[in-house]
């Protein structure tokens, strides 16, 4: 073997470290020691002359201007070993461990074989505080690239042909990295403990300075474009840009082009200016590529442009809105946030690396890592921003009488709601905060069950689907039911495969917390139940849990969570279970299977179901494409937990109607097989995985682009259409009603009326949005719903008793004429005015229009009364 040594001035050292190394020889080994010196001018080379005359030491003169990398590549093209060993020559890497370290490479048990200081066995005894934080920075940043405790670690043994298989221009202190990514996921590494001690004697090189030029290589070894020299030139770039955007806007202007025309025409003129720029000299180090063709490129280049303007129009708004900036500052701010997505969507998307070196499986992992950052910025800048949707306020209302059940729901989406809203005030961003939590679990809990069964690339691109799949981008931004449902149910999936094919008997409690906090969120959950039953009875390794205690105690943690729901029903005649049971049950008889396949393109777009089908079709290939004695389990646990709720959902709907959003979680189950398809690479990758990954990449740009222009739209319009469809179906205008409901509330009161109430005449989307957003300063408004009136409005038939309202001015609010002009409302009130239309103005514009009339001394339904021969207009 051949033990490389790194030097720069270690004149103090290097005869210590000569001699340890030399003691640990084996017999069966034929050593030397290869002293790489990148310039000492201590005397550190005199000494390795010396120990050339006596030792098998030889001295390699590097020139360092590629770093220790530099220096390492140097000397391993001159080593006579099969084996290299790369270590300091402070003695801070142990020599004893030494055999350790090649022990498995010559056993062909490993490629890559790293002394660590984070597994059990290693440390770091009196190391400070600040070289500490470098380390754990530095293992951090490196995380996406390896599966290792401590990629920092410079101690590592390797074959010489893989070392020398490198990029031969690697630079840097850390490069054990460049190998580790060089061969990717197919790389088997191996951690042998070693304890680190800083050294004795002479300087450490390692600062701030190293670790910027560390981050700059990782990123160039994730296939990035990433260098001062195009930062720089992009920048400048950046600011031609905005002059020609500009000018030419004047210009189209002055000649007579409409705002909208203008503003569009800028837009394309300035992306195509810097495009050109861009590809032709800021990021001119990538070399030139054929493979695609310019307006491949382009259309790269205008994505990464319009994902950048729809976070640059967020931020923009949310700082004058919720901030309370001038505009001239927000738009300084959302100027360089666009700016970050700009540079780094070209370094990694547009104009990439071209260096065939870095593996298709990385490349994913920095996607998806990029784009997951993306999503959560642009949630957390919009989510604040939107319209609640009538469900979002239906659910504040929740919170507003917080209880330990509902009708229609379980309380845990009344729960979030409170706390965020405790935490941020009764806003948009303090209802739907707790959702982006919500969403943040199922992205961990997917990562986590992802990675056990597939390993960590495929857990990478799992998470990518929770970012940008329909569903589960949705449940992030609104608070809803789903959202706890959703991470309630990927926890129990990861805490089952823990103890069913892990075998880990702890797990059962994380599952049965889980299970027991999803029937806090939804009953649908309860479907795991007999699939977990089913994998036990078929599975034969988890037969044996059928004798122990661990999945009843589960069930039973399950129950005891769930206990506040069947207390509830248990006071109010069971209401909440026939209403999610028997109440759909005796539903009009539906042929609504056609509707759930609808449903699931829409909740996971047609190329996601597509690539279900094919994953769960080829789920055994994909489990066993390395030999493991789980296999088998893996196959069967995917295929349980997927099919056992979809086909109780099928079944239903063969009869019944379904409603979108049903199918959603079950879903979670098959997202690692399709994760794996995706990251695929080399023998393991069939045809259709290759063009599987080709067809994800435009697929999950579209889906981007979409949610930032949907988002851009709700809040800022866009020219010409402006805000077109609002209140229903799109969640634009709800506060404009709001605040005029509580205009008229005012005035009529001023009229002479006492405190009058406001009636929605739907079932609780119109009652929902006024209590919210006409409350004022008060912490809810005076908002019934038309329980009153003989209607069915869910919660509000419990909250609000007709008896209290009697004698009451209500001001009734519609969105349709005749559901304000119903004749039965004559018998209903002493007296009732004029059906008024309003139009819903927003910016200048009108955006949608609803229907109000006030009726005076309210005569309620009491003691069960109905209105009998009501139309229609007083029901869903």
């Amino acid at each position: 073997m051949s033990v490389i040594v790194p030097t720069l001035d270690e004149v103090d050292n290097i005869d210590a470290a000569v001699s340890s190394i030399l003691s640990q020889a084996l017999e069966d080994t034929a050593l030397e020691i290869l002293v790489a010196d990148g310039g000492s001018r201590d005397g550190t080379i005199a000494k390795v002359r010396a120990w050339e005359m006596i030792a098998p030491v030889r001295l390699v003169l590097a020139d360092g201007k590629r770093g220790l990398a530099g220096d390492v590549l140097a000397a391993a093209r001159q080593a006579a070993g099969q084996v290299v060993v790369v270590m300091d020559a402070d003695l801070s890497h142990p020599p004893e461990h030494v055999n350790e370290l090649i022990r498995p490479i010559l056993d062909d048990a490993a490629d890559l074989v790293v002394g660590s200081r984070y597994v059990q066995g290693g440390g770091t005894p009196g190391w400070p505080v600040s070289r500490r934080v470098l380390s754990r920075l530095g293992g951090l940043l490196a995380w996406p690239l390896t599966e290792l405790k401590d990629p920092m670690s410079g101690y590592f043994a390797v074959r010489k042909e893989r070392l020398l298989a490198i990029d031969p221009q690697a630079a840097g202190f850390k490069i054990g990295l460049e190998i580790i990514a060089e061969g990717g996921s197919a790389l088997r590494l191996n951690e042998v403990p070693i304890v680190f001690r800083d050294r004795e004697k002479g300087e450490s090189k390692i600062g701030w300075r190293q670790m910027v030029a560390y981050a700059r290589r990782l990123a160039v070894l994730a296939g990035g474009a990433v260098s001062v020299g195009n930062l720089s030139r992009f920048a400048s770039v950046g600011l031609i840009g905005i002059f020609v955007d500009l000018l030419v806007f004047e210009l189209l202007l002055g000649i007579g082009f409409s705002l909208a025309v203008a503003h569009v025409a800028s837009f394309i003129v300035a992306t195509l200016f810097n495009y050109v720029l861009n590809s032709r000299w800021a990021f001119v180090e990538r070399g030139h590529r054929r493979l695609e063709k310019n307006w491949v490129l382009y259309l790269r280049f205008l994505t990464i442009c319009i994902l950048a303007l729809c976070l640059r129009g967020g931020v923009l708004v949310g700082a004058v809105e919720l901030l309370g900036w001038p505009t001239q500052a927000s738009i300084v701010l959302g100027v360089g946030v666009a700016a970050f997505v700009n540079y780094f969507g070209c370094a990694f998307f547009v104009f990439p690396s071209l260096s065939s070196r870095v593996p298709s499986d990385i490349r994913w992992r920095v996607a998806a890592m990029g784009l997951f950052a993306y999503v959560l910025t642009l949630r957390l800048i919009y989510m604040g921003l939107v319209n609640l949707l009538p469900e979002e306020a239906y659910y504040w209302n929740y919170a507003q009488h917080l209880d330990i059940g509902y009708l229609d729901h379980p309380p845990m989406v009344a729960w979030l709601i409170w706390l965020g809203t405790n935490l941020f005030g009764n806003t948009e961003f303090g209802v739907r905060i707790s959702a982006s939590l919500m969403w943040l679990a199922t992205a961990f809990f997917t990562f986590r069950l992802t990675r056990n069964l597939f390993g960590k690339s495929a857990a990478f691109v799992g998470v990518l689907f929770i970012a940008t799949l329909p569903f589960f981008f949705t449940i992030g931004l609104t608070m809803t039911p789903d959202a706890p449902l959703t991470a309630a149910w990927a926890g129990t999936l990861y805490f089952l495969e823990r103890a069913l094919i892990g075998g880990q008997r702890r797990a059962w409690w994380g599952g049965g917390i889980c299970m027991g906090l999803g029937l806090l969120s939804k009953y649908t959950i309860a479907l795991l139940g007999p699939a977990t039953l089913l994998f036990i009875l078929l599975d034969p390794k988890s037969r044996r849990w059928l004798a122990r205690p661990e999945p009843y105690l589960a069930a039973a943690l399950a129950a005891c969570l769930f206990s506040p729901v069947i207390a509830w029903n248990a006071q109010h005649g069971w209401a909440s279970f026939a209403f999610q049971s028997t109440r759909r049950l005796r539903g009009a008889i539906e042929f609504a299977l056609p509707s759930l396949i609808i449903a699931t393109l829409v909740l996971l777009t047609p190329l996601g179901l597509l690539s279900i089908g094919f994953a769960l079709r080829a789920v055994r290939r994909l489990t066993s494409s390395e030999p493991a004695p789980d296999a088998e389990q893996r196959s069967l646990f995917i295929l349980i937990y997927t099919f056992v709720p979809l086909l109780v959902l099928l079944a239903f709907s063969l009869f019944h109607a379904i409603k979108l959003n049903w199918t959603g979680p079950l879903w979670l189950a098959a997202l690692p097989a399709v994760a794996a398809m995706v990251t695929a690479r080399g023998k393991a990758a069939t045809r259709l995985d290759i063009r599987l990954q080709r067809w994800w990449v435009p697929t999950v740009m579209i889906l981007l682009v979409g949610y930032g222009l949907g988002l851009h739209y709700l809040v800022l319009g866009f020219p010409v259409v402006g805000h077109g469809g609002g209140l229903r179906p799109l969640p634009v205008g709800w506060k404009e009603f709001g605040q005029r409901a509580a205009a008229l509330r005012s005035e009529i009161g001023h009229d002479g009326a006492s405190d009058p109430i406001l009636v929605g005449m739907d079932a609780y989307f119109l009652a929902s949005e006024m209590a919210f957003y006409s409350r004022g300063d008060k912490e809810t408004a005076n908002s019934v719903g038309r329980g009153a009136l003989g209607g069915h409005s869910l919660m509000y038939n419990y909250w609000y008793k007709p008896e209290d309202t009697r004698g009451k001015t209500a001001i009734l609010f519609a969105l349709k004429r005749n559901q304000v002009g119903d004749p039965m409302l004559n018998g209903r009130f002493g007296r009732l005015g004029d059906i008024v239309e309003e139009d819903i103005v927003k910016d200048g514009k009108r955006i949608g229009r609803f229907f109000y009339r006030v009726g005076y001394d309210l005569r309620p339904i009491v003691g069960g009364e109905t209105m009998s021969g009501a139309s229609d207009a007083l029901s869903d």
